[in-house]
């Protein structure tokens, strides 16, 4: 669905009269970070009993992210550990099945907008903390994601072919090595335990918090991604991240920091995890080219080819 701008004014009373008139006036934005065509809005929330605060509103946002974000609340009204607070929620709007979330608003972040040495190791710890509080969650086989690894490395070695890549001869020679063992590769990474839930979109600007730009518990949000999966998932994404910037990569690592955060919570973390990571690694830093629109910036690409050679070399 479309940002609808229309909509959401018109839509306006109804949502209000839902939220049983504490939600006033809203005041609609469109983040550069956003994606997909939820409306999303400020508004300040009056409720007796306590002082005037800041929410956001959004809608529509899909069952998956409404789903997760009533699950994941604490007790009591007291704020959740890692996602926002949900004030009110609901699966329609007047006439149209829209389903919608007013939360709290968070003060800092998104954590993307300015860089600190501690942000992954902060974000880390955010995506354990919410592995831990669904590790006893079941989990649907149907939920879990199955890429077509073959088909991406063929659109990869065909965006190699018709595109002027910088260094197109070591990045053709990387893919067709990873052509070969391409089997193997995704025997693997299909092994891997699936039995958990993960975020699904771990990157910087889902990433704010209650506390401090600098310091202070990770607060995630958009949780449309929410799947099974395996916790490196989560951590070569958001390591993804920073293949552009070496420099930041070597001063903090995804992979790493979110083992270590899970250790310290008591979830388990297998002694092959790194070598999964690596299979994840190779497989999305091979298939880069195929979305150059994406991942096409010459830095990016770059941090791609070094990734992959490097992995190829530790496997």
């Amino acid at each position: 669905m479309h940002h609808d701008p229309t909509l959401a004014k018109n839509l306006l009373p109804t949502l209000q009269k839902a939220c049983d008139g504490r939600l006033g006036e809203v005041s609609w934005f469109r983040a550069d970070w956003q994606r997909g065509g939820a409306s999303t809005g400020r508004a300040i929330w009056t409720s007796s009993g306590t002082s005037p605060r800041e929410v956001i509103v959004k809608f529509p946002v899909v069952p998956r992210e409404l789903y997760w974000t009533r699950r994941l609340q604490n007790a009591k009204g007291t704020p959740p550990a890692v996602v926002p607070q949900l004030l009110a929620s609901g699966t329609s709007l007047g006439n149209y099945d829209l389903a919608w979330i007013v939360i709290e608003r968070l003060p800092y972040g998104p954590l993307g907008l300015r860089w600190h040495k501690n942000h992954i190791e902060r974000i880390a710890k955010a995506a354990a903390t919410f592995q831990a509080e669904t590790a006893d969650l079941p989990v649907a086989e149907e939920g879990q994601r199955v890429e077509d690894w073959a088909t991406l490395l063929d659109q990869s070695r065909a965006s190699l072919r018709d595109n002027s890549i910088a260094s197109g001869p070591a990045w053709t020679e990387a893919v067709k090595r990873v052509q070969r063992t391409h089997d193997d590769l995704v025997e693997r990474w299909r092994a891997r335990d699936t039995t958990h839930w993960i975020h699904g979109d771990l990157h910087l600007a889902n990433a704010l918090s209650r506390d401090s730009a600098q310091s202070g518990d990770v607060i995630l949000i958009d949780l449309a991604e929410v799947r099974p999966g395996h916790w490196t998932e989560d951590a070569v994404y958001l390591e993804r991240q920073l293949w552009g910037r070496p420099d930041r990569l070597d001063a903090t690592r995804p992979v790493r920091e979110m083992a270590r955060a899970r250790r310290r919570m008591s979830l388990p973390v297998r002694k092959d995890a790194h070598e999964l990571a690596d299979v994840r690694r190779i497989l999305m830093a091979a298939t880069a080219p195929a979305f150059l629109s994406t991942e096409g910036h010459p830095r990016h690409l770059a941090g791609a080819l070094s990734q992959l050679q490097t992995a190829l070399e530790r496997l």
